[in-house]
C-alpha cells in the first residue's frame, strides 16, 4: 500500500469524526434528544439544586410540577430522603414593592 492511500484513509477518519461532532453539537444545541414535555410544552422535572457530599455521594434536590423532592445519589443507589417538599415563595419583585410603598 501506498503512503497516498494511508493519508486518503487517516482524513476520512477526520471527516467522519468532524461529521459526527458537528451532528452531536447540533443536537444538543437544538434539543434533538427526546424530552418529556408536559401540556403547555414545559418540562415537568428539572435538577434545582446538587450538593455534593464526598467523591461518591451527592445531594440532588429535584422539582417535578410545584414539589421538590430531596434525594441522595451514590455510587450505586439512590435513596429518597424528603419528599413533597414545597418550594419556596418567590420574594416580590421591585415593581410589587414600589407600587406597594405608592399608597
Amino acid at each position: 500500500m501506498s503512503i497516498g492511500l494511508y493519508i486518503q484513509s487517516v482524513l476520512a477518519l477526520v471527516a467522519v469524526l468532524a461529521l459526527l461532532a458537528v451532528c452531536g453539537w447540533l443536537a444538543r444545541r437544538y434539543g434533538v434528544a427526546g424530552r418529556a414535555l408536559g401540556a403547555r410544552g414545559q418540562r415537568r422535572l428539572s435538577v434545582v439544586e446538587v450538593a455534593p457530599i464526598d467523591g461518591k455521594r451527592r445531594l440532588v434536590l429535584l422539582r417535578r410540577d410545584a414539589t421538590e423532592h430531596l434525594v441522595l445519589l451514590g455510587s450505586d443507589s439512590a435513596t429518597v430522603i424528603e419528599r413533597g417538599i414545597a418550594p419556596p415563595q418567590a420574594a416580590p419583585g421591585f415593581a410589587a414593592m414600589v407600587e406597594g410603598t405608592k399608597r
